[in-house]
């Protein structure tokens, strides 16, 4: 018996095959381009998801033999706004995530207290609602049309099912869901003038949403009755793949933005403090989330000021040093949690003539750090304690690094000896649930490499590091 996990990303969509023993014995990964055409645009057609998604189905038949699929997962990126008519056709390019347009009407919505006190959230320009209130602001015809919201993941299962379904990780991201009592909320939709059907039919991640068509199963070689789970978002179904699936449990993502994710078995939300409460993919669970928009991106918007690689500014770094003077504020596109500020942006400071290409890199890892200790204190503001974290993104590859967020967080992260073990896998995790009964004891952690330990002896500079870090933050936000 084999399970297929299917995330849809922003720049790709990627296809693994896992067997019995979730070793990973197929993948492949298909190309996906964003259209910007203005200014703080972001759209897809989500017809490329389609087309993508056939072209890593028969490229896995390619590699392994697909007759005894049981299950389908799927994940993807959350908050788009994929518009449908009574006749399931797309109305208009799907708004992604990172569409800011909607900056206006997120705040018109979150000035209204129902959001906050039934989401459990800020309403931020990228969540679902207020790309469908510009919609309706600024494309009325289309705003009209609208039979059915789909996110982007959802509009994949329509096509892999025929039917409308969404699951409660991702539906929490959308401004429209009662967080706490896992449904959608008639208040909060009939205040951006939508109702209940106009939504998906909700099911938990490790449900089945329904069963692969036919046509398509005969199609790429799959036997018929293949089930398709709920799945998840990009991050619960990252969760999942990392085996945070307990209260306690949690990873830090260091990609090109940055997540620190904590599972919970409580809702405990605090708007105020930007973090992201969500229910997570598995029944009875939440998580949340501080999210800051650069992470290994400073790093990269460091080596395009440099010339030099990323690799080639920290493989030579030694170990761990006391923060100097200098500091970098990574607000290069604005900020999330905690600041919610779009306006800030990126700043260095103290700098003097000694200050060279490694103490600037030095600083950027730094600054990165300093934003993850913003989150962790958000978190724990909601009493949210993290003991331990995974450590998971391309920026994890970086001992130095982990080094300073273990120390700047005062957490210990424990580094995966080898793998992916991202959103893909657990989307085929959550397809081997739906379709066996088994539970999150099945999301297990993966081997682990080493444990980073916070450095105890630099932790008071890192402390103070991040006082003057936090000052800095507060003197510039109003210039």
């Amino acid at each position: 018996m084999t399970y297929i996990g299917l995330d849809l990303g922003t720049s790709s969509l990627k296809a693994i095959l896992i067997d019995e023993n979730q070793s990973v014995i197929a993948e492949q990964a298909v190309a996906l381009s964003v259209s910007r055409p203005h200014d703080g645009w972001s759209e897809q057609d989500p017809k490329s998801w389609i087309d993508a998604t056939g072209t890593a189905m028969k490229a896995l038949a390619a590699q392994a033999d697909l007759s005894g699929v049981r299950g389908i997962g799927l994940s993807g990126h959350m908050h788009g706004a994929t518009l449908l008519d009574g006749a399931d056709q797309v109305l208009r390019p799907c708004i992604l995530w990172n569409d800011t347009r909607s900056f206006h009407e997120a705040a018109t919505l979150d000035a209204d207290p129902q959001f906050r006190d039934i989401s459990g959230n800020i309403v931020f320009a990228g969540f679902t609602a207020p790309k469908v209130a510009w919609v309706k602001n600024n494309e009325p015809d289309v705003f009209d049309k609208i039979a059915k919201v789909l996110l982007p993941k959802d509009y994949l299962r329509l096509f892999l099912i025929g039917d409308h379904v969404a699951e409660m990780s991702d539906a929490a991201g959308t401004s429209w869901l009662d967080v706490a009592k896992r449904d959608w909320s008639d208040a909060l939709l009939a205040a951006t003038e939508l109702a209940r059907n106009h939504m998906p039919r909700l099911v938990e991640g490790s449900e089945v949403s329904g069963t692969l068509r036919d046509a398509l199963a005969a199609e790429w070689g799959l036997p018929k009755n293949v089930v398709v789970a709920g799945g998840g978002g990009d991050n619960a179904a990252s969760a999942i793949g990392a085996g945070v699936v307990n209260k306690g449990d949690a990873f830090v993502s260091l990609g090109t933005s940055g997540v620190l994710f904590a599972a919970s078995d409580a809702y405990q939300p605090d708007a105020a403090s930007a973090v992201h409460t969500f229910c997570h993919a598995v029944p009875n669970m939440w998580h949340q989330m501080g999210v800051i928009l650069a992470a290994t991106d400073a790093l990269q918007w460091l080596s395009k000021i440099t010339g030099k690689s990323a690799p080639e500014l920290t493989q030579n770094l030694g170990t761990l040093q006391a923060p100097g003077r200098t500091l970098f504020l990574p607000y290069l596109g604005g900020e999330r949690t905690p600041h919610n500020n779009t306006d800030i942006r990126g700043q260095f400071l103290h700098l003097d003539h000694g200050t060279d290409v490694e103490s600037m890199t030095r600083a950027v890892l730094e600054g990165v750090a300093f934003a993850f200790a913003d989150c962790h204190d958000a978190l724990l503001s909601t009493g949210t304690v993290i003991e331990r974290a995974i450590a998971m993104g391309g920026g994890a590859k970086s001992d130095y690094w982990l080094d300073a967020i273990s120390t700047a967080l005062g957490v210990s992260l424990l580094v995966p000896q080898s793998g992916d073990f991202g959103a893909a896998l657990g989307a085929a995790r959550l397809a081997m649930m739906a379709a066996t009964g088994a539970g999150v004891e099945i999301a297990t952690l993966p081997p682990i490499a080493k444990t980073i330990r916070p450095n105890t002896q630099l932790q008071p500079a890192f402390n103070d590091a991040h006082d003057r870090y936090k000052r800095a933050y507060s003197a510039l936000k109003g210039l």
